[in-house]
């Protein structure tokens, strides 16, 4: 289900997910015209479920979306289906415009549009992401728990992630894959822990009955695993923001990329544009990012009021 949209809003979000569709729940409620622009590509897609989210656990993620959109519609909100391709600063407000030619003229925006996971270039490998190739112990440990587990190395932040996952098994193998160095001090800890570390770069993923099975590694042997655990970069999808002088950089933990922000509420160096979610946190889970669109939504409501207010009284004063 897709809404016919306005030309004019107080609000665009653009994006569906958790942060967007919370922002606009408290937008709608502060009776505020909002629309949310869902271009569909949520990043947590493949997951069977949502966890750690108190009184959704294991929900499909498809589900909390469609909960989501009927109560951001029964407050007056509209959700549609599209693509944002642009955004720009027209009259004190925002053009935006949608792939299929359509366009919407806000006065502020929540940009919610979440990241890309970038996998390792290993053959075999993404085709099970989400499934037996998972990133987050907290979002899937549980469900993989006491299974032969293998961390696909990326770089420094896998020993964070072997150092987590030996929480959830004890068959637990590191693959350096020619992107981990360990200091005696960081591979004592995984020899104490009865962690076991395969040095060399890996050669492929095989697979069986569309399940993993284990690693080959370049020269020749072979790891059996039934999952694998990576870490991906993640990458803000942002582009469109471009026209307004809003950029991407580097986030401060070098797992990737994201929209900064110059306060808690999500507010960006663009005044009347804000960010919450993965956009700009990229280590977010459901829970947080719903967390932050609420935070942005309300302070958006807050700064409409501050103009409101502004313009009333310059109109009072015109009398």
């Amino acid at each position: 289900m897709t809404d016919e949209l306005r030309e004019q809003y107080d609000v665009v979000v653009v994006g569906g997910g958790a942060a967007g569709l919370n922002g606009a729940l408290m937008l709608a409620r502060a009776r505020r015209s909002v629309a949310v622009v869902d271009a569909g590509e949520p990043r947590n897609a493949p997951a069977h479920g949502v966890h750690g989210l108190l009184g959704r656990e294991g929900m499909a993620p498809a589900e909390l979306m469609a909960i989501g959109r009927g109560e951001v519609r029964q407050y007056g909100g509209h959700v549609a289906d599209g693509s944002v391709t642009s955004a720009k600063a027209v009259g004190g407000g925002f053009a935006v415009a949608l792939a299929d030619g359509r366009n919407l003229n806000a006065r502020k925006l929540l940009v919610t549009t979440g990241l890309v996971d970038r996998l390792p270039e290993i053959p075999g490998l993404a085709e099970h992401w989400g499934r037996d190739l998972v990133h987050c112990p907290y979002c899937h440990g549980w469900e993989v728990r006491d299974r032969p587990i293998g961390i696909v190395a990326t770089g420094p932040m896998s020993m964070h992630h072997a150092l987590l996952f030996r929480q959830w098994t004890d068959d637990l193998v590191v693959f350096t894959n020619d992107r981990l160095a360990l200091p005696p001090e960081e591979a004592e800890k995984l020899k104490a822990r009865g962690t076991r570390v395969v040095d060399g770069a890996i050669e492929r993923i095989e697979s069986e009955g569309g399940r993993i099975r284990g690693v080959r590694l370049a020269g020749g042997e072979f790891v059996e695993r039934s999952v694998l655990a990576t870490a991906s970069r993640m990458e803000a999808r942002a582009g469109f923001l471009k026209d307004l002088g809003l950029n991407v950089v580097e986030h401060p933990s070098g797992a990737g990329e994201h929209v900064p922000t110059v306060d808690p509420t999500g507010m960006t160096s663009v005044p009347g544009v804000w960010v919450a979610g993965n956009v700009t946190d990229l280590m977010a889970q459901v829970g947080a990012a719903a967390a932050a669109g609420a935070m942005a939504g309300a302070r958006i409501n807050m700064e409409l009021v501050e103009d409101d207010t502004a313009a009333a009284v310059a109109a009072y004063r015109a009398r």
